[in-house]
């Protein structure tokens, strides 16, 4: 489907649980990509759906597909509600990314819940979904896929810096984008914040009432999977196996967990952008509201942490997911060799008709 405007819907949901990112974008093209995002909505996931997707890689194989058969049904449902509520019309497609339940590329297994046929046929919606799975049988990690976004949309920056469940990174190096996983983010404050009854640690004011500790820290900065090179991804079994044991078995308060990993964070992303000077960070995702872990950040660098405004650092990634499905629409590249390790460029994902 070769024109030049494309008017479709992203949907994005991460492992940071915070919901259902829907944007509603339109892509133009003439010398370059442009885009404008339209209206976007996150649908929070009710309590019962968090438990659900908490316990993802604790389900057997039938138990996980049943699950994905009532996931793509509940996200078709709140993808049909953003299109009647914004009256929406005219789309040539629904790109959407589903939510991982498995990834462990290094045994060739994404999976993605979410990415059913039947989605096309509940929204009567073209639908271009299930990004992941040909990077991975090419060879590839299968992620971080947004990096074809930052190459074609956000050229004008350095680095783009994603900070959601967990920290990614994309940037020009020798001539070829470069993207990886650097660590976790909200997986881990996240979780120690509800130990405390909330969501989230609001503008990690909590983990600036805490204290470092250095024993614990030296620990995790100590991670072997700091060391390899890229590409490399992360998925939630990295965390429950390497992250979670070695916190709790310090038994310390949760602000002090909250700010020793804040510190953790702030100090792998330095790592990862300190290469270059006076470089310009685009900084998006749910981390990028945590105003202690950007003036930690800060600290630790001395290139320039850019926040843009809300719609960018909300909805990004789901911007990025609509602009994937355009481009498999096109039947052009969207997933990048020099980013995943796949065998070659290819045009990835999976296109269902209503």
């Amino acid at each position: 489907m070769i024109k030049n405007h494309y008017n479709v819907i992203g949907v994005m949901s991460g492992t940071s649980l915070d919901g259902i990112d829907i944007a509603h974008c339109t892509f133009t093209h003439q010398d370059r990509w442009n885009f404008e995002i339209l209206v976007a909505e996150t649908y929070e996931y009710p309590s019962v759906w968090v438990e659900k997707l908490k316990n993802l890689v604790t389900l057997t194989a039938s138990e996980l597909l049943q699950l994905d058969e009532d996931y793509t049904s509940f996200l078709g449902n709140a993808i049909r509600l953003f299109i009647q509520k914004n009256k929406l019309s005219s789309l040539d497609a629904v790109c959407s990314h589903g939510h991982t339940a498995l990834h462990q590329p290094h045994n060739e297994l994404t999976y993605q819940i979410g990415n059913l046929p039947k989605l096309a046929t509940q929204l009567n919606e073209t639908v271009v979904c299930d990004f992941r799975v040909a990077d991975v049988a090419l060879g590839g990690q299968g992620a971080p896929l947004v990096p074809i976004g930052d190459k074609l949309l956000f050229s004008q920056y350095d680095f783009c810096l994603n900070l959601g469940g967990f920290a990614n990174i994309s940037s020009e190096i020798h001539g070829q984008r470069i993207a990886y996983d650097i660590c976790p983010v909200n997986i881990v404050l996240n979780l120690y914040a509800n130990v405390l009854g909330l969501d989230y640690d609001d503008g990690g004011k909590i983990a600036a009432s805490g204290a470092i500790n250095e024993t614990l820290l030296q620990q995790l900065n100590a991670l072997s999977f700091y060391k390899s090179p890229y590409p490399k991804s992360l998925g939630l079994e990295w965390v429950k196996e390497s992250i979670f044991p070695i916190i709790d078995s310090y038994s310390l308060s949760e602000k002090d967990v909250l700010r020793t990993f804040v510190e953790h964070i702030a100090v792998q992303i330095a790592n990862e952008i300190n290469f270059k000077s006076n470089a310009s960070v685009l900084t998006t995702g749910g981390g990028a509201f945590n105003e202690f872990l950007m003036a930690c950040l800060s600290s630790n660098t001395q290139n320039y942490i850019i926040i843009p405004d809300k719609s960018i650092i909300n909805y990004k990634e789901a911007l990025i997911f609509a602009f994937l499905g355009v481009l498999k629409l096109r039947n052009e590249n969207n997933c990048l060799s020099s980013v995943t390790g796949a065998r070659n460029d290819h045009s990835s994902g999976k296109i269902y008709y209503p």
